[in-house]
């Protein structure tokens, strides 16, 4: 992550926006630079991308727009005056940064934002924004919890292919994952706690939020914000968000839903009450998914005659039916197993708003969900709980 805004960027939900709007102005100073070099603007604005561009005389430029809300955006310097198509294509085409971009990630918002570098916009001092003020402090406070993922990451990435697939080896990379999930989420918090008057902090919420949220971790910050946050079109979309998550909540009745098995033969949800069930949502095409399978059989044969059974919900593609079927016959997947194959449309894993898997939840008898997202020895610890140790 270079920055945390563009973290928070990628948790936000879609939001409906109010029509009036707020006018920002940039004025900006990168060295001495001038023509033919241009400066690019590009944010959001609400469904719609934009790009702005502005010419550079003597290192000064500025911008000058409307949003709806405060948005994160990117300065881009062009310094040869080739474009932003060529720009782009030079320098990410391959996925990564090359060493002659220059850019600068940064909120927009209300008022006069001034963005001052003797030389390079990557290393710009940003003044005139409360929200950027926030933001520099918070991404400081991350600065050590990010250092340690992207340590990990390139562990896991300089492992052999042997030790990849070692459940060994899984298990301890996702126990320390874990661990730095859980140090980022309490440096999250204390931000929003401490700031809750920061729009930042309501964008923050999302990222502890994550892929799979719980509405009881959530809520009480988003209740601890200034009311004016809440009001806001961004602070209603978010109670939304949240209201509507209760559904799939810890101590609610799971949503039924019926969809046909791997021989087309109609299965209920409903039909599996009276046993535990772990509603399991994968798909073939998963690498994290068919990582996690070896666990969950695992678990499967320790308490499957516990009154504990599992129903896979696979998210394959329309054309991914034969893939789907190799993928239980290779892993070995003796439960049942459903899917509509509509990709990340299935109607099951809208129901229970799923964004990334492998995700599942843990249904009681009563039909009742009592957990959510156990994997590794987290799945093995919650079942040895409810049936005792095997």
């Amino acid at each position: 992550m270079k920055k945390i805004l563009f973290f928070i960027a990628a948790m936000l939900p879609a939001m409906a926006f109010a029509q009036t709007g707020d006018t920002f102005i940039i004025n900006g100073k990168v060295g001495t630079t001038t023509a033919p070099a241009k400066v690019y603007l590009i944010y959001q604005l609400g469904a719609n991308n934009v790009v702005d561009s502005a010419n550079v005389a003597a290192g000064t430029f500025t911008f000058k727009g409307t949003i709806l809300n405060p948005v994160n955006a990117t300065l881009a310097v062009d310094y040869k005056g080739i474009g932003l198509n060529k720009y782009i294509q030079a320098n990410y085409s391959d996925g990564g940064q090359s060493k002659t971009a220059d850019d600068l990630n940064l909120f927009l918002e209300k008022g006069t934002i001034t963005v001052n570098s003797k030389d390079s916009i990557s290393k710009a001092q940003i003044t005139g924004s409360t929200l950027n003020d926030d933001n520099r402090k918070l991404t400081a406070q991350l600065a050590v919890i990010n250092k340690k993922a992207q340590a990990l990451m390139a562990e896991a990435k300089a492992a052999t292919p042997e030790q990849q697939k070692s459940p060994d080896f899984q298990s301890r990379m996702q126990a320390r994952y874990k661990n730095i999930q859980a140090e980022q989420k309490a440096a999250l918090k204390n931000f929003i706690t401490n700031n809750p008057n920061s729009y930042l902090s309501l964008l923050a919420i999302n990222s502890v939020a994550g892929p799979a949220p719980d509405p009881a971790e959530i809520e009480p910050l988003f209740n601890g914000l200034s009311q004016s946050l809440k009001d806001s079109e961004t602070g209603k979309n978010l109670k939304h968000g949240i209201d509507a998550l209760k559904v799939t909540a810890i101590g609610a009745v799971a949503p039924d839903f019926t969809q046909n098995d791997a021989n087309g033969t109609p299965v209920k949800l409903s039909s599996f009450r009276g046993k535990y069930v772990l509603l399991d949502f994968w798909a073939s095409w998963c690498g994290p998914c068919r990582q996690e399978n070896p666990n969950v059989v695992r678990n499967y044969n320790k308490y499957k005659a516990k009154n504990f059974t599992v129903v896979g919900v696979s998210l394959d593609k329309p054309e991914g039916k034969a893939a789907w079927l190799a993928a239980i016959k290779s892993d070995g997947l003796e439960w049942t197993q459903v899917s509509d194959l509509k990709f990340w449309n299935n109607e099951a894993a809208a129901l229970y708003q799923v964004s990334s898997i492998p995700q599942n939840y843990l249904i009681d008898p009563n039909g009742k969900i009592i957990a959510k997202n156990l994997r590794g020895e987290d799945l093995d610890a919650k079942l040895q709980e409810l049936f005792g140790k095997i």
